[in-house]
């Protein structure tokens, strides 16, 4: 045997030795686990985008402006979009121009692997449907509530949980103000909380209040607007951060959100707050969020976390492309994540959001960014800066 062949086989017999040895220290390593869905500890809640999720739609479909979303009790996740949203060039099936794509059913349903479940909604002969749907929300009793802010849009809809038509209220071009007991005003969401069984409607986007709805029969209970004054429609001109705090909410009222503990929390879209309240409409508190953010303002939804003491508010900015965590016994500003752009992780108008049981965030996207996003809880961990980023796995 040549001094060559000796040398290459003990290179060879080397390089065994050396991937068995790794081999065994992986077997022996434990497997990484996702953290536990639990809010024990100090800290903030901690994520990472899901790249993978949601899995590719079905029959080349694709969504439009992404403008409602939902969790059900089996963590199934539902969103309504705008199939109007999308340009010529984005539908060559419909339109027989190309081989790409087709308008998605307006309620798109997904399971917690991000496969497609169930599609439905639009026009009919039973109902009219919204000039420009907004927003969706499955109550405890599995019925789904749909809102509207086209121009013309004074009403909301009901359904049961398989698209069923259960009632309308208010009626398409029936504005009357925000003292009417019969309309709406472009409603942007509906809530329903379980323990009065009332609905409560962020109204919205002409109107200037928070209404209260009995949630079997539709019946008004009462409405307020800003600190609980009786709303008044005045134009307020536009918001200026240096001004005394405005004494009525601006367009749109855009959330209004039962807490466990009889709290009610209302986006102010534009005048860059949280405004809490009694579910009665006694005002409680406030918060001002980045509050020299101009424009389309800071405040667009929020969720809490669903430990039972909801210790976090997470509130979607679609201004300033991204998800602000707030303590909600001090309304303290915790810390942010996500960055303006089109990669996993980021955003374009993020505009809604909502937790599963297992502590994880999902948000929609508006204007051009039509999509939805899944953001994996990964546990506590230290709020060591306000601007945390984009959060890509590690």
């Amino acid at each position: 045997m040549k001094k060559r062949d000796v040398y290459i086989g003990l290179s060879f017999l080397t390089v065994l030795i050396v991937l068995g040895c790794a081999s065994a220290m992986i077997e022996d390593e434990p497997a990484a686990q996702p953290a536990a869905a639990t809010m024990e500890g100090e800290g903030v809640p901690m994520f990472e985008v899901d790249p993978f999720w949601p899995k590719p739609l079905p029959n080349n479909w694709r969504i439009g402006s992404t403008i409602g979303l939902s969790i059900d009790s089996q963590d199934n996740v539902l969103v309504i979009h705008r199939p109007d949203s999308l340009a010529a060039n984005e539908l060559g099936l419909d339109n027989g121009t190309s081989m790409c794509c087709s308008a998605a059913p307006p309620v798109l349903e997904f399971d917690s692997e991000g496969n497609l479940v169930a599609s439905w909604g639009g026009p009919s002969d039973e109902y009219e449907w919204p000039e420009s749907n907004h927003g969706i929300t499955v109550d405890f009793k599995d019925n789904i509530w749909i809102g509207g802010n086209g121009g013309n849009d004074a009403h909301l809809l009901k359904f049961t949980r398989d698209g069923e038509f259960l009632f309308q209220l208010g009626n398409l071009g029936g504005n009357e103000g925000s003292l009417s007991n019969e309309n709406f005003g472009r409603v942007a969401e509906i809530m329903v909380d379980e323990e009065t069984n009332e609905a409560f409607v962020a109204d919205g986007y002409l109107n200037k209040r928070v209404a209260v709805l009995d949630a079997d029969t539709g019946e008004m209970k009462r409405y307020w607007g800003a600190y609980g004054n009786e709303p008044d429609d005045t134009d307020l001109g536009p918001y200026d951060p240096d001004a005394e705090p405005a004494q009525q909410f601006r367009n749109p009222v855009h959330c209004a959100i039962p807490s466990n503990d009889g709290l009610l929390y209302v986006c102010d879209r534009v005048n860059d707050r949280i405004q809490v309240f009694e579910k009665e409409g006694t005002y409680v508190d406030e918060v001002f969020v980045a509050p020299q953010t101009l424009g389309s303002g800071s405040a667009w939804d929020i969720a809490f976390s669903r430990d039972p003491e909801q210790r976090f508010i997470y509130m979607a900015d679609g201004h300033n492309d991204r998800v602000w965590i707030i303590e909600r016994a001090s309304l303290e500003i915790l810390t942010s994540f996500g960055a303006g752009g089109r990669q996993s992780g980021q955003f374009f108008g993020v505009h809604n959001i909502a937790v599963d049981s297992a502590e994880n965030v999902y948000t929609t996207e508006t204007y051009e960014g039509k999509r939805l996003q899944k953001f994996v809880f990964r546990g506590m961990g230290p709020a060591t800066e306000m601007d945390q980023g984009t959060l890509w796995p590690e």
